[in-house]
């Protein structure tokens, strides 16, 4: 496996975006979920597990100040 490096700043601006993704859908959760069920096409994967990888994500970016392991509200 290779390695792949990125600079503090990308990851921050990635995990930035993550976040803005993750509260837009936790505020949109209700009008999302039919949507988001159609479009994945599996009940497996629905918004609370998006959700739940999308905070993973941020927190591996460092960008959720350890809410993520702390369980604080993102």
């Amino acid at each position: 496996m290779n390695d792949m490096t990125l600079a503090l700043s990308d990851a921050l601006e990635l995990a930035e975006l993550l976040q803005f993704l993750s509260e837009w859908v936790s505020r949109e959760d209700d009008r999302l979920t039919c949507s988001f069920a159609d479009y994945v096409g599996h009940p497996a994967y629905c918004i609370p597990q998006l959700r739940d990888d999308l905070d993973r994500f941020i927190f591996l970016l460092g960008g959720d100040e350890g809410k993520f392991v702390t369980g604080g509200t993102s």
